[in-house]
């Protein structure tokens, strides 16, 4: 049994869940996984997700509002706060009080789709900020939008994890050296992922956290099939070929570099 695995990026409340979600977690400590981090996109999944970090003693949560919840039309950002994502995060201030809230997130920006982009910036800026105030670690999507993340990081220079790495290696390193970690999932074993592979070989594993996004992106040899966090384990076995050290060695310190990153024992 590989181990240990920490998923540091997880989204057990997507409906893609919803017929088997208990016994899809009961399984998990079984294949070895020690930790995950849900993550929410907007108040409701927040809600959701924290509930689901209290059921499991090796779950935590990260809340926060996502880029894509702007546009979403099922998003609470839409449906309950009709786009005023100001009052929306006012009014998820409570759930950050919780210890099993354990950092804020996911956040960041996305010029995939056609998301207003000021109005996305200043969204992730004001979590960075809370992010800072609460001294939390802020989880970060960085989809085609390199430059701006990038500004911003450098400016507040923010504890926390760049999530599902799609930049140059150069980038990994003074994002590194700043204090942040590198989150590799299982997009990074695709064959077309050079970037990602040279950015894992120019990192030292002590700036690598390994991740799911589940339901989505699982990795080679089961690209296409609905991602769980036991499937972590090709994700790991792929970065230590890649640096030439052990499949143990990658899990046992990306799963301590997990507990450092969300403030666990």
């Amino acid at each position: 049994m590989p181990g240990p695995i920490f998923d540091t990026h997880a989204h057990y409340t997507s409906r893609q869940f919803s017929a088997d979600r208990e016994a899809v977690l009961a399984g998990l400590p079984a294949q070895g996984v020690v930790g995950v981090c849900e993550q929410s996109t907007h108040s409701g999944t927040a809600a959701q997700a924290l509930a689901l970090a209290r059921r499991y003693d090796w779950m935590v949560c990260a809340v926060g509002i996502h880029p894509e919840s702007l546009i979403e039309e099922d998003a609470a950002t839409r449906t309950v706060y009709g786009g005023d994502w100001r009052a929306e995060l006012k009014a998820m201030e409570p759930l950050f009080a919780d210890p099993k809230t354990v950092a804020v997130g996911e956040c960041g920006l996305d010029h995939h789709w056609p998301i207003p982009a000021e109005e996305q910036y200043a969204l992730f800026e004001a979590q960075i900020r809370l992010a800072l105030e609460l001294d939390k670690p802020i989880v970060v999507h960085d989809r085609e939008a390199h430059a701006e993340v990038y500004e911003l990081l450098k400016k507040y220079k923010p504890k926390g994890v760049l999530h599902c790495y799609s930049g140059s290696a150069d980038d990994a390193l003074w994002i590194a050296r700043q204090g942040m970690l590198i989150g590799f999932g299982g997009s990074c074993t695709f064959k077309g992922a050079k970037r990602a592979v040279k950015a894992i070989q120019a990192l030292g594993l002590a700036n690598i956290v390994l991740e799911t996004d589940c339901p989505y992106m699982a990795p080679e040899p089961v690209r296409g099939s609905r991602c769980d966090s036991g499937m972590i384990r090709h994700v790991g076995e792929f970065i230590a070929q890649h640096k030439g050290v052990s499949a143990d060695e990658v899990f046992r310190i990306t799963c301590q570099n997990a507990h450092i990153l969300y403030g666990l024992k």
